[in-house]
Formats: C-alpha cells, structure tokens, sequence
C-alpha cells in the first residue's frame, strides 16, 4: 500500500465530486431565472441518489460482481460495499488484496464520483420542464441499467474492454482512459433519447431563450477545469508520471478548444463571447478525455482545436432539427466525446493511423462507440418510454411558464420585489 498513491486517489476522487456542484453552476447561469434552482437541484439529486444506488449495487455491478456476458457484474457480490467495507476493533476500514497500490474504499469514492457527474450531465438537456420526482426515479434506474453496465463493459474486463472480445477479434486495445465512451457518449446519447419523447420547450425554436447568468456560467466552466484535473490525471490511478502528463494534455485541449471555439464564433457572428469562452473549454475537456494519455501535445493542441471548432457548429444542429437540446449536451459532449474516441484512432502514439500505427485502432474506437450508442439509447429508451407512459415527466404548460422553481419546488432563485423595494 503507497500512502502517496491513496492521498492522491482521495484528492482526485474529491475533485471529481466538485465537478457535479460545478454542472450545477455552469447549467443554473444558463437556464431562464425562474427554473435557476431547479436545475441545480437535478444535480444535487444526482449527486444523492447515485450515491445511494452506488453503495447498494452500483459499485457491484460495474466493478465488484462476478462476470456476466461481459455486459455487467452480479449486484450481489458488492452489495452494500460487503466486498470492500470491513470492520476492525469497532473502526470500519478497506478490505484489501495484498497487491492493492491504495484502499479499495478509495476506489469507491473515486468511481461514485464518476457516477454522479455523467448522470449529471444528462439534467442540462432536460432543463426547464422537467419534475423532480421523475427525475429522481429516472437517476436510480439509469444508474443502474446504464451507466453501471457502461463502466463494466468498458472498464472491467467487458464487451468494450482493452482485453474484450472485440479489441481481440480486431487485433487493437479499445482505449477510454477516463470516459469518453463511458461519461460523455452515454449521457449524451441518453439526453437526446429523453429529448426526443419528453418534446421541446415551449417557445423552441422561435422564442429566444438566453441564459439568465452569464458569470455564474463561466464559474462553473473555471470549477470543471478544475475538477477535469481529478477526472484525467486521477484515472492514471497513481500519483506518477502519466498522471502529470494527464494533467498537461488535458490543460492543452481545452485552451485549444477554448481559442477554436472563439475563433469559429468571431466569423460566424463578429464577436467573441465569454458563453462561448465557456462551452469551448469544455468541449476540448470531454474531447481530451479518453485521449489524454496516449496523444502527444501537438496532437492534444488538435484535438482541442478540432472540437472547439465541429462542436461550435455542432450545438447549432438542433435548431436544423428541432430537437430541444436545451443547454447543449449532444453538441459539447456527444459530439465531443465521440470525437475525442475517434482521434484516439489517427492520433494515439504508435497505434493511430497518423502516429504510427494503422487502421486498427480507428475500428475498435468506432466500434466500441457504436455499441455504446446504441446500448445506451435502447435502455434509456425504454426507462424513459416507461417514465412517460407512467408518472410523466413534464409539468403542466401553466406550470412551466411560471416556471418550475416556483411550480415544482414551491421556490424562487431571486426575490426581486425585496430587490426593488
């Protein structure tokens, strides 16, 4: 056990939890004033909810549960983290294999944690007339039939794994050093399904719908940032040097993105602004995300340019097609994160197309992409399918022109008449 390795992996883990408050602010500036905390309660509830799904059978699914079809663990060989969790002389510990570089217990954190925030991410596509309860069933089944499964398959010796059936029937290693497939794809490919049955806003397309904070935006955006450094350096799973370079990868990608996403911005309208400032920089966070240990600097400077660029176009396709996107998760995190796993295939040092390697490694990221989408847009379907035809999942029309903070929660962001007088 390396005492450095597990303060490291207990930092990472914390930093990624920040990342859900920081989806909080970064989604809440966005959205009109009056639906600001209903947004911010989707990712608190994500954040509790996940956590307990998580200890109950998350964590046994994904990681800690025997094989089954290489699409996800038992639930009952963790549950309740009875793998992990041991009590000594009355003071609960990690129960730990020999070879272990940090406590198993770390690990927990640090997964739960990964979790919470793409589940998270989903909320930003939903916002504004969506109810909290539905979204709150909605989190614990998508935990559990989705991103569970997900992280197995693609992290545990799965169906998309490195050492899975299709990286060796193709003759490459699939890589997602830290979510790309796992994080982005799937919450993205699960916002569109929901979209795409829940309907639009009332108002999408015609109504223009601004965000009501700009600052509070670009806090969120500077907290992710942040927050990414856990993300992509915590998944070398050890404080050395893959894990610096994680660190610098990722902080390359996102300036180049943030620079790519202005500089589209400035020729389609004449300005640069600091909503755009704040989507490029996530964008080139998710487009470095399964990348950020195999590119050079040059090819992560591409990368984030590339997705600072295609993703700047991209989030205008659901004004083509009318689909409510509301705060743009298929175009920054789909779109992103699908490009991030592409590259990997021409970039990826000694197996990419143009660095070294060959055709390979292009088809098992496409692949292992392609199931991905269309694993996760069958079971959110039918979660989401069955939440309509059930419970429901907007409010009223009434209730969404008053807004949901007040209709839903019985609260408001702002008291503007204390503000007045």
């Amino acid at each position: 056990m390396d005492s450095g390795n597990a303060a490291w992996m207990l930092v990472a883990a914390s930093m990624v939890f920040l990342m859900t408050p920081a989806v909080a602010f970064f989604y809440g500036g966005m959205v009109r004033a009056k639906a600001v905390l209903n947004m911010m309660m989707m990712s608190t509830l994500a954040i509790a909810v996940t956590g307990i799904i998580w200890t109950l059978w998350g964590w046994s699914i994904s990681f800690a549960g025997k094989d089954i079809g290489g699409v996800f663990g038992d639930p009952i060989t963790g549950f309740l983290l009875k793998d992990t969790v041991t009590a000594k002389n009355g003071v609960f510990t990690s129960l730990d294999s020999a070879n272990a570089a940090y406590p198993h217990t770390v690990d927990i954190a640090f997964q739960a944690a990964f979790a919470m925030i793409c589940v998270a991410l989903i909320s930003g596509a939903l916002a504004e007339r969506v109810r909290i309860s539905t979204w709150m069933i909605f989190v614990a089944l998508w935990v559990t039939l989705d991103y569970a499964p997900m992280a197995h398959m693609v992290w545990n010796h799965g169906l998309l794994a490195a050492d899975g059936p299709i990286s060796n029937a193709i003759g490459a290693q699939a890589h997602d050093f830290a979510g790309g497939t796992v994080i982005h794809i799937n919450a993205a490919v699960a916002a569109l399904v929901i979209v795409l049955i829940i309907g639009r806003r009332i108002g999408f397309p015609k109504e223009s719908i601004r965000p009501h904070n700009v600052p509070m935006v670009m806090l969120g955006a500077f907290l992710l940032w942040f927050g990414w450094f856990g993300f992509n350096a915590g998944s070398a799973f050890a404080a050395n040097g893959t894990a610096g370079y994680a660190w610098v990868s990722t902080t390359i990608a996102a300036s180049g993105a943030t620079l790519g996403w202005l500089f589209t911005e400035r020729v389609r309208t004449g300005h640069y602004t600091a909503m755009g400032a704040a989507s490029g920089m996530v964008a080139g966070l998710v487009a470095i995300t399964p990348a950020a240990d195999v590119v050079s600097p040059l090819w992560a400077m591409v990368i984030g340019l590339l997705a600072g660029f295609v993703c700047c176009l991209a989030c205008g396709l659901k004004f083509r097609f009318a689909y409510d996107d509301s705060l743009d998760v298929v175009g920054i995190h789909g779109v992103g994160g699908l490009l991030g796993t592409l590259l990997i295939g021409f970039f990826g040092t000694g197996t990419g197309f143009l660095a070294g390697g060959n055709f390979r490694q292009l088809l098992v990221q496409f692949l292992v992409a392609l199931i991905a989408i269309i694993y996760a847009a069958a079971v959110t379907g039918v979660i989401a399918f069955a939440l309509e035809k059930t419970i429901g999942w907007r409010v009223s029309k009434d209730q969404e022109v008053i807004g949901v903070d007040q209709s839903d929660q019985g609260e408001s962001a702002y008291d503007f008449g204390s503000i007045l007088n």
